[in-house]
């Protein structure tokens, strides 16, 4: 609690603050869905009715906060832990997110305070921009790739074949073609090694010079 001075507490005193779980949430307020910082986001659930008698009220604020753009913000006890929660309408059911507690969540201006203002180009925004839209696509999950699990089912079968196992630390896997940053990368090198547009002649310079220059 301050400097070399500590609060001692046994495993019984950390016992009598826990809260018994009831598996009940509780729902405080409901907020506007798109104030929320998705920063705050730990663990998804879904939640289901448990019983018949249940069905109806789920249903009725399932379909009151999709109709109103709302969210549900509450709490629940999770292994004695009082969690805050968020409730969203999900398809027929509803999903549920804990969420991280301020201090759990750092400052972005610590991190960000450095970095310079650019003054980016219209010509390379253009060029970025034209990356973007060429390598645009839809969001699709299924088809991520855990490639440290693959690596380890393969050296799992290569272990259980008998073969000998290398100890050595395998070589970082070289980046997938056609990365995103490594063609920006790629086109801003060619794009700053471009020759430059000669600068405009000056307007008070004689005509008969200006084409003279012109030719050659």
């Amino acid at each position: 609690v301050d400097k070399n001075v500590y609060v001692t507490l046994d495993d019984e005193e950390i016992e009598s603050v826990q809260i018994e779980s009831t598996h009940t949430i509780e729902i405080d307020k409901f907020v506007p869905a798109k104030q929320i910082d998705t920063r705050y986001y730990d663990s998804p659930y879904y939640i289901v009715p448990n019983d018949n008698v249940g069905q109806d009220a789920f249903a009725v604020i399932r379909d009151a906060m999709k109709d109103t753009g709302m969210m549900g913000l509450g709490r629940v006890v999770l292994a004695k832990r009082e969690r805050p929660i968020l409730l969203e309408p999900f398809g027929k059911g509803i999903r549920a997110t804990t969420l991280h507690y301020p201090y759990e969540v750092r400052k972005e201006d610590e991190y960000f305070a450095e970095i310079p203002d650019v003054k980016v180009s219209s010509e390379m925004l253009k060029l970025a921009e034209h990356i973007v839209e060429t390598k645009a696509a839809d969001f699709e999950p299924s088809k991520f790739e855990d490639h440290y699990e693959t690596a380890l089912v393969e050296l799992i079968k290569e272990k259980q074949a008998g073969k000998v196992i290398s100890k050595a630390p395998a070589r970082a896997a070289a980046p997938p073609q056609g990365n995103v940053i490594d063609l920006l990368k790629r086109s801003l090198e060619i794009e700053g090694k471009r020759p430059r547009k000669a600068p405009p002649l000056q307007p008070d310079m004689p005509k008969a010079k200006a084409k003279r220059r012109q030719k050659a």
